[in-house]
């Protein structure tokens, strides 16, 4: 199972809307939009969680795609050293 980072998202983004782009290339194992606690919209990244094969292939056919008016930015999670959780 392979984390991705989905930047650059418009604040219209949904959990629906992104799955719907995602589903093409593969089951989407679990997805997380980022939202402002106040208005609820899309703070404009999220993560995905895919096959390791499904993974790449959506990379390689989403990344700096236009999504709703944006250009996207797909690219596989990066730990984050010395960060706490």
């Amino acid at each position: 199972m392979k984390k991705l980072f989905v930047g650059s998202l418009p604040p219209t983004t949904t959990e629906k809307s992104l799955t719907e782009l995602f589903t093409p290339f593969g089951r989407v194992h679990s997805l997380k939009l980022v939202k402002d606690l106040f208005s609820g919209q899309c703070k404009g990244f999220g993560f995905i969680e895919m096959e390791g094969h499904e993974a790449r292939i959506a990379i390689s056919e989403l990344d700096g795609k236009s999504f709703e008016g944006k250009f996207i930015s797909v690219k596989y999670e990066k730990e984050q050293k010395g960060r706490r959780r």
